[in-house]
């Protein structure tokens, strides 16, 4: 939204003004090896630095301000994984993407300290990197892609348990036997629509692109579009007779 830059807790606490949320944000290492939040190895897209984030300490990143997507510079700073998990604290459900050079020891180290671990999924890419988060905290929760029922048996043959697994499932809708199958299994399913289902519901609002994904059996949309898929999720919400004791829908 205008305004609001990506990977900014003031971005977060605006999007938790419209929905329920789980937060992907992205972590980085500063030069002195801070834990600050921040997609890009550079900071030129988003920022008003210049140049790759490791060439900066934390208290030079503190001096840079945040730009949204249309480039207007905001008065937000680029926080770190500490403040950020904090704010989170009984508010939403964390999805921790880690960059390139990030150790998975420090992230898991930083969710202990703030005892996140209720609220705080760890993305992984591929079985090997699922199997070291679990094998370094095997109370985490683990975003893993699983796109097939061979993806979730070699998860489990390298000891992630199906108890600990949240899987992706790619950012085209899978096969509704896709979804049946790891149902079974009690696993949540993310389907991202961040690209073409995006564009796609954004031109077509009367077909419910988002509702229908929900129907067919996704449980959490990975989006940009927080307004259209919000309104389609209350629909959804209504017309299913849905509520939970946790969770207060205004």
């Amino acid at each position: 939204m205008k305004g609001f830059p990506e990977n900014c807790i003031e971005t977060f606490e605006n999007a938790i003004s419209y929905q329920p949320v789980v937060v992907e944000f992205d972590v980085a290492l500063s030069k002195d090896s801070a834990l600050v939040i921040m997609h890009d190895d550079k900071l030129d897209r988003t920022t008003t630095g210049t140049g790759p984030i490791g060439n900066y300490t934390y208290a030079e990143l503190q001096q840079v301000r945040l730009k949204d997507d249309e480039g207007t510079v905001t008065d937000f700073k680029i926080p770190t994984l500490s403040e950020v998990l904090a704010w989170g604290k009984n508010k939403v459900i964390f999805t921790i993407d880690i960059k390139k050079g990030v150790p998975y020891t420090k992230i898991i180290d930083a969710v202990r300290r703030t005892k996140s671990e209720s609220n705080s999924i760890i993305i992984t890419y591929n079985a090997n990197q699922a199997a070291e988060v679990h094998k370094l905290a095997p109370d985490l929760m683990i975003s893993a892609s699983v796109r097939s029922k061979a993806d979730l048996e070699r998860l489990n043959g390298m000891g992630v348990p199906n108890n600990r697994i949240v899987a992706f499932v790619g950012v085209s809708a899978p096969d509704k036997d896709v979804y049946k199958y790891l149902h079974s299994k009690g696993i949540s399913c993310i389907l991202g629509t961040m690209g073409n289902l995006d564009r796609s519901a954004a031109a077509n609002p009367g077909r419910q692109v988002y509702y229908k994904l929900i129907t067919d059996g996704a449980d959490i949309l990975s989006t940009d579009e927080i307004l259209q898929s919000g309104r389609e999720l209350d629909q959804y919400r209504a017309d299913k007779k849905l509520s939970t004791k946790y969770l207060k829908v205004k």
